[in-house]
């Protein structure tokens, strides 16, 4: 009898303890691994399938997995910094269980593999936009004139944006996308908000990363805009936008709007524009919402 209720009390252990898993996405990175004797797997695809197997088996049994993307150089460095062999499994799971407090990691809540893989590989994406972007702001330093970080500066002008443009907005289901034209790639960051009329929900590391985009755009005057569209129930989609300026935000007009979502980028050849979208000015942000804050 004791011995029974030693099994159950386990079983209950194993429910409460949360696990990661870090998952090599691609194939690439799956061949990497294989240069290890210790990792076991011939093929990425019979990999992916027991990952998915495992997964599910966790979910049955009440455990809570997140899974996290598994770089192998980032392992390699990881384990030349901290003495560790590479071509041992226990390595592995020490890099695995930093990824999940460091690393772009999604959790696991019964979706397919071939859904989750996706925005495994979108998190990674948003969170080296964030760190890129939070670089550069870094590298502005302070105003020669009154000494505030200028990088904290745009980026509290940045969130101030994003909360007019939000409470300005009707309510539905907002989806906001900032471009900006950096050196030597783009920053593009994207931001969905739902409100009816009294809440409103973000993703909060989305925002986060949006912001941070914004500031750089708006502290270095980099060319690069902000366009949101609208979606809600009986109602056509209303899309409209704004250029970057420096410390603020210049409106689009509607026929701007219009232009820029049909007109071909590439060959600049028109599009025809989509049935039931009002492409048009966007609402007023009220005061300061247009000029710069800091200005030496």
């Amino acid at each position: 009898m004791a011995h029974t209720d030693h099994q159950t009390v386990r079983r209950v252990l194993r429910r409460e303890i949360a696990g990661t898993i870090g998952l090599l996405t691609d194939e690439q990175d799956f061949t990497a691994m294989r240069r290890y004797r210790s990792f076991a797997f011939a093929d990425h695809a019979t990999y992916l399938r027991e990952v998915e197997a495992v997964l599910r088996s966790r979910a049955r049994q009440g455990g809570h997995t997140t899974v996290a993307l598994f770089d192998p150089q980032e392992y390699a460095d990881y384990c030349t910094h901290s003495g560790l062999d590479p071509d041992q499994a226990s390595s592995r799971t020490r890099f695995t269980a930093e990824l999940a407090t460091t690393g772009p990691a999604v959790p696991y809540e019964g979706q397919p593999l071939t859904d989750l893989l996706p925005a495994l590989v979108d998190e990674a994406v948003r969170q080296a936009t964030w760190e890129y972007a939070s670089t550069l702001l870094a590298r502005l330093g302070a105003c020669s004139s009154c000494g505030e970080d200028l990088g904290r500066a745009a980026f509290t002008r940045a969130a101030d944006h994003v909360v007019r443009i939000l409470d300005t907005a009707p309510p539905g289901s907002h989806h906001l996308v900032c471009s900006v034209s950096t050196t030597p790639e783009a920053l593009v960051a994207a931001l969905h908000a739902d409100r009816d009329r009294a809440d409103l929900e973000l993703h909060e590391p989305e925002a986060l990363e949006f912001t941070t985009v914004l500031a750089v755009g708006m502290a270095t005057g980099s060319p690069g805009g902000l366009v949101m569209r609208t979606t809600a129930p009986d109602t056509p989609d209303q899309v409209y936008g704004w250029r970057l300026r420096v410390g603020g935000l210049q409106p689009l007009t509607a026929a701007e709007v219009f232009d820029a979502y049909c007109t071909d980028a590439e060959s600049g050849d028109l599009i025809s524009p989509e049935s039931n979208v009002d492409y048009c000015a966007p609402p007023d942000l009220g005061p300061g919402g247009a000029g710069p804050r800091h200005g030496h």
